[in-house]
């Protein structure tokens, strides 16, 4: 069995300060839940030379961060499989949503810290450099944090946030799953059935590089067609981490694409009045997202966060498209990687400018193109 990872978790990062700001926001006694809550959601440092000022009143960046980290085994390290860059304009009304492809080819800063002399690799290395020799999740996300913002044209960080699978799971059976709209047919390689024994297990076997060959003796695996329903938690959050078996082989741009519309799903149904309404649901969800988000909030209060986002719906996040949601690849002494293009270049610049609202509209390709709910 491969180890798990949270490769679905690319938009689930920003839903935790969301989920927080929108139901702590929307609460009776919103300051006394803040209390009793915010502790289990905030952390100090984690952001480096790629740190903001400590005021967000105008535009906001945050840094969001899926891992693939092998609990209990710290000398295995850890990958940056999830990287967004969550943008919130100084009118604090949208945000806008990029995803950075894992494998985009980057120049990593030297981190004295954990002895790493600097290089160029895949911008997923990054955390791994940071979290080697002691480092931890902290120094792993500095790195990436300080290689996202030589990238991005000297881009800082008011904030940035670090997943964990198993907390969003639980999220979502408090939530009492989400409506997900399925846009291709998607076979998991994750998930699938004996069909002689019933017995739940691994559908496929893998090559060393952890890619699915054949399909297992006696093995269904499990298959979304397109269409809308209401998804468990082990459904929704299976469908999102495909990307090997999407019927339009759109591979990670396709996994991207589905992330967003899952975390619109989940913020959907977190803002509904069946949920904020029912005292054990909101317990139940605010303690999930305790488990499930590591905020680092720049010694930002979580208050002042909780007041400047807590207008942001659903309605207002905009999922944005690297390099147009298609691979742009080239091999350079032997190893595949991502190139971005001069557009999503051009978005990066406009980030850092808070002009993308000026940038998306003479770019619409760009946007997302397909709902999270129905």
């Amino acid at each position: 069995m491969r180890g798990r990872s949270p490769l679905w978790a690319r938009l689930c990062l920003v839903a935790g300060v969301l989920l927080l700001a929108v139901s702590v926001g929307s609460l009776a006694g919103g300051s006394i839940l803040l209390a009793h809550y915010g502790g289990q959601v905030t952390h100090p440092g984690g952001l480096g030379s790629a740190a903001a000022g400590h005021d967000i009143g105008g535009p906001i960046d945050l840094l969001l961060v899926g891992i693939d980290e092998r609990a209990g085994n710290a000398a295995m390290g850890a990958r940056a499989d999830s990287i967004i860059v969550a943008h919130v304009p100084a009118s604090h009304d949208m945000v806008y949503l990029t995803s950075i492809p894992r494998d985009t080819r980057v120049v990593i800063p030297a981190d004295a810290r954990t002895r790493y002399r600097g290089g160029t690799d895949k911008i997923n290395a990054a955390f791994e450099f940071g979290y080697q020799h002691g480092g931890g999740r902290d120094e792993g996300l500095t790195l990436l944090a300080e290689t996202v913002s030589g990238l991005a044209g000297g881009l800082k960080f008011s904030g940035a946030a670090i997943v964990n699978f198993d907390g969003f799971k639980d999220l979502v059976d408090a939530l009492g799953g989400v409506r997900m709209c399925v846009d291709e047919r998607t076979t998991s390689i994750h998930t699938g059935w004996n069909t002689r024994t019933g017995q739940e297990g691994e559908p496929y076997s893998f090559n060393a590089d952890g890619i699915p060959t054949t399909l297992k003796p006696n093995m269904r695996p499990q298959v979304y067609e397109p269409g809308c329903s209401d998804m468990a938690s082990w459904q929704a959050l299976d469908y999102v981490r495909q990307r090997d078996k999407l019927a339009d082989n759109d591979g990670d741009y396709g996994r991207q694409r589905h992330q967003q519309q899952f975390i619109k799903a989940m913020l959907t149904k977190a803002t509904s009045a069946g949920v904020l309404t029912n005292p054990q649901k909101v317990d139940h969800m605010l303690n999930s997202i305790g488990k499930a988000v590591s905020f680092y909030n720049n010694d930002i209060p979580l208050a002042d966060w909780i007041l400047t986002l807590h207008g942001i719906t659903p309605e207002r996040l905009v999922t944005l498209k690297t390099n147009g949601g298609h691979f742009n690849s080239e091999v350079v002494g032997g190893q595949s990687y991502e190139i971005l293009d001069a557009t999503t270049k051009g978005l990066l610049a406009a980030i850092g400018q808070d002009r993308v609202a000026e940038f998306v509209a003479a770019h619409p390709e760009l946007v997302g193109d397909a709902p999270g709910t129905a």
